[in-house]
């Protein structure tokens, strides 16, 4: 007979908690406790970043898919296809023409045939998409300086040292389109 003690997962553990561990075991100590309330807490700041940066865009006409559009679109070093775009965005091809379309109506960007290739339509930025891409890096920095305000100089540079660790991995990845 097997006399090795079997450690159960608290009652009062909700049902939920129990489907998130993992099948080798219960999880269910106290830096899996901290995990769990770090990842809360980033998913509730992140929905808040959101919800302030949709309200500073809507006045702009931008919603906030044709933003990170415009801002995909600044950081390629040539103007990319739109199949390009879609990879970079990871959203389907079809999605992507929508959103060129609606920004092309707006004058923000333009396609263009690539020069060597006739089949080809790149997409490239016009004045009036620099100027948006100017108006929406102030939303941004305007929404999270909303979210930042209880934290003083101090806080900011921690913190900004605590995500930059978190964000090396995919900071490492080219910026390609």
């Amino acid at each position: 007979m097997d006399t090795r003690t079997i450690e159960h997962a608290p009652a009062a553990a909700s049902a939920e908690t129990r489907a998130e561990a993992p099948a080798n075991g219960p999880t269910d100590g106290p830096a899996d406790e901290v995990t769990g309330r770090l990842a809360d807490q980033l998913i509730r700041l992140s929905r808040r970043l959101h919800r302030a940066q949709r309200r500073l865009l809507e006045p702009l006409g931008i919603t906030p898919a044709q933003a990170r559009l415009l801002r995909t679109l600044a950081h390629c070093e040539e103007p990319p296809r739109m199949a390009d775009l879609a990879q970079r965005l990871e959203v389907v091809p079809r999605a992507v023409t929508t959103l060129v379309d609606a920004l092309e109506e707006q004058e923000l960007l333009r396609r263009v045939p690539d020069p060597h290739n006739r089949r080809v339509i790149r997409i490239e930025l016009r004045d009036g998409g620099r100027r948006a891409l100017a108006d929406l890096r102030h939303a941004r920095r305007t929404a999270a300086a909303e979210i930042l305000a209880p934290l003083d100089e101090g806080s900011r540079a921690a913190l900004t040292d605590l995500l930059a660790a978190l964000d090396r991995d995919e900071a490492a990845e080219p910026r390609r389109c």
